[in-house]
């Protein structure tokens, strides 16, 4: 029986959309019993007072603001993020021989000075935000700069199978003054100092959402996975049922077919002995016929040889849906029609 990958493929997805929802569903039930502070200047207090069962989880809100922040090159924006791209976009030749459009990425830089949020009544620093989910960085600007066009470098080009457009150059920017939500780890140093980090286990957020915009989401996705779980677990079991099915009933003929021929040779046997023949050839056209029905249908004669392993036990219509052979098992690579005198 051939394995049924659609089927096994469709199994294994809807149960990585269920473990992507139970994940989700986890985290918004995280989130909602994460500490919240109305300010953060009362994080400070929540720490003095919570020393005993640090770490502690919160969720905090704020602007995003620092000390030293960067100044983009191309857009002028004052960012505490600046990330930096530039990417080369060409036309190379295809294997059809066609011209076909491509980029490659030449130069990729990233630029982060300390920050941290505040919300006028005290200031928390965050710390790896980078890594944290849902930080979305600002596309503050893209510009396209052409190639030059020279006849040496047209030549290069065109030897090496290439047509150079020009390079795009990108920045994505966290800017001064955005509103955001941080969730994770907050400590408290000895000078009075807060940050707030990514946790050892817990959830690690840095959004422009709010607290409960990111639960509702969170409760959304869990339930879509598990939707699309159920949906790709009920069309994989049908595949698989009918796939089984398929190689019960193909089974089902295959024993239909020999217990119909060892009759055959039985009788042929037994009318063999009673008139003393013994050239062990069928003495009947019904025996004949028999002998040559195919072994999935049932009904039609068999007239189809599969290549490689030489075997004839079925109609060309019914060797057109088979892939093994149903005797050895072997592979077909061809099945030839054959033709009797």
């Amino acid at each position: 029986m051939m394995i049924p990958w659609g089927g096994v493929g469709c199994c294994l997805s809807a149960a990585a959309l269920y473990l992507l929802g139970r994940s989700s569903g986890r985290d918004a039930e995280v989130l909602r019993s994460v500490a919240r502070t109305g300010s953060l200047k009362d994080l400070a207090a929540i720490l003095d007072t919570a020393s005993k069962v640090l770490p502690l989880v919160v969720a905090v809100s704020g602007r995003v603001s620092s000390d030293t922040p960067l100044v983009c090159q191309q857009s002028g924006m004052r960012a505490v993020i600046v990330e930096e791209t530039a990417e080369q976009h060409f036309l190379k030749h295809n294997d059809a021989g066609s011209w076909i459009q491509d980029s490659a990425v030449m130069l990729s830089v990233s630029k982060e000075v300390p920050w941290y949020l505040d919300d006028g009544s005290g200031r928390v620093y965050v710390v790896g935000a980078r890594s944290a989910a849902g930080l979305v960085l600002t596309v503050a600007s893209e510009v396209f700069e052409e190639s030059g066009r020279t006849l040496v470098r047209g030549t290069l080009d065109y030897l090496q199978g290439l047509k150079m457009l020009g390079v795009k150059r990108t920045e994505r920017v966290l800017p001064t003054g955005t509103s955001l939500t941080v969730v994770g780890e907050a400590i408290k140093d000895d000078v009075g100092t807060i940050r707030i980090q990514r946790p050892h286990k817990g959830p690690f957020y840095a959004s422009p959402k709010s607290i409960d915009q990111l639960i509702l989401n969170l409760g959304k996705w869990a339930k879509l996975y598990k939707l699309a779980s159920m949906g790709f677990a009920a069309f994989g079991v049908f595949l698989l049922a009918k796939r089984a099915l398929e190689h019960f009933l193909q089974k089902k003929r295959q024993h239909e077919f020999r217990r119909k021929a060892r009759d055959a040779a039985a009788q042929r046997q037994a009318r063999e002995a009673e008139d003393g023949t013994s050239d062990g050839e069928p003495n009947s056209k019904k025996d004949q016929l028999v002998l040559k029905i195919c072994v999935i249908c049932l009904e039609q004669e068999y007239n189809a040889v599969f290549v490689p392993c030489g075997h004839m036990c079925c109609c060309m219509t019914c060797s057109s849906h088979v892939t093994n052979c149903p005797l050895c098992r072997r592979r077909i690579d061809q099945a030839v029609r054959t033709f009797r005198h």
